[in-house]
């Protein structure tokens, strides 16, 4: 069935202050919040609100937002929800203050004793539905926090010394300390501008080329690519490899993208904004 525009305007404006909550680094609970939903939404079941919440992600990504970590993004989503919530989100001034701070405060490289746990396995590319994307053309946003948090440049720079220190630990674990210690942050030695960040290598000795995205939030946040690390994700498709730091200020993840970028992402061709959907 259908969902209403009172359901809809129910969901969003509750799943808004959970976002605002952790953003803002407060506890809250999901199942306390979804328990007190229902009494608004015809009793719908517990895993149709979850569905509307992964709905939801997906809308707040194609607004410019990040999500609620744990409602994994489901770009399927009916048009009234991307109405309704470009609406509220008009009049969420603390929602703006707060994704504002989260954008753009400073980053430090985490203590992290043990990576075994850290590497994952990437988002698959799936095909995005042609009307969301209109969607976002004819509703602009006032802000667009996920851009906003790609130039925070102490993130990004304590992203990759993250990285660095994987690949050392990754090299070294698999007896190469030779190879470990070769390994280069070419963006701080030899400049921005590259095409990407670190010099690493495989275990046959062959060189990596690294380019590092970081996000505080969640897998399927998109991320954006210059037109030189596109280009040079095409030239040196066999070596390059795009190294997706997430997460990072809660429990830092990374996924690898090899190969040239466009054959894993959907690349918007203004902004080279790289999503998985």
């Amino acid at each position: 069935m259908e969902w209403s525009r009172f359901e809809v305007e129910a969901i969003i404006a509750d799943y808004l202050k959970m976002l605002a909550l952790e953003l803002s680094g407060q506890t809250f609970n999901k199942s306390a919040h979804r328990k007190a939903l229902k009494q608004k939404l015809n009793q719908r079941s517990d895993g149709s609100i979850e569905f509307k919440h992964g709905n939801i992600s997906a809308v707040m990504i194609e607004l410019g937002f990040p999500y609620i970590r744990g409602y994994q993004p489901r770009f399927n989503y009916q048009t009234l929800l991307f109405e309704v919530a470009s609406e509220q989100i008009k009049h969420q001034t603390p929602l703006d203050a707060v994704a504002q701070a989260a954008v753009l405060q400073p980053a430090l490289v985490p203590d992290l004793l043990d990576f075994k746990l850290v590497s994952v396995d990437p988002p698959a590319k799936n095909h995005k539905a042609a009307e969301s994307a209109v969607f976002q053309e004819l509703m602009p946003v006032k802000r667009d926090y996920l851009a906003q948090e790609a130039r925070n440049q102490s993130l990004g720079l304590a992203g990759e010394e993250f990285v660095l220190q994987y690949e050392h630990w990754r090299l070294i674990s698999m007896g190469h300390k030779y190879l470990a210690d070769k390994v280069e942050h070419v963006s701080k030695t030899k400049g921005d501008g590259l095409g990407y960040d670190i010099l690493s290598f495989d275990v046959s000795g062959k060189e990596k080329f690294i380019e590092v995205k970081t996000t505080s939030f969640g897998k399927e946040t998109p991320f954006f690519v210059t037109n030189r690390e596109l280009r040079f994700s095409e030239f040196a498709a066999d070596q390059f490899h795009l190294a997706r730091v997430f997460q990072f200020r809660k429990s830092p993840r990374i996924f690898s993208l090899s190969g040239s970028i466009e054959l894993h992402c959907n690349l918007d061709p203004v902004t080279y904004r790289a999503s998985f959907s």
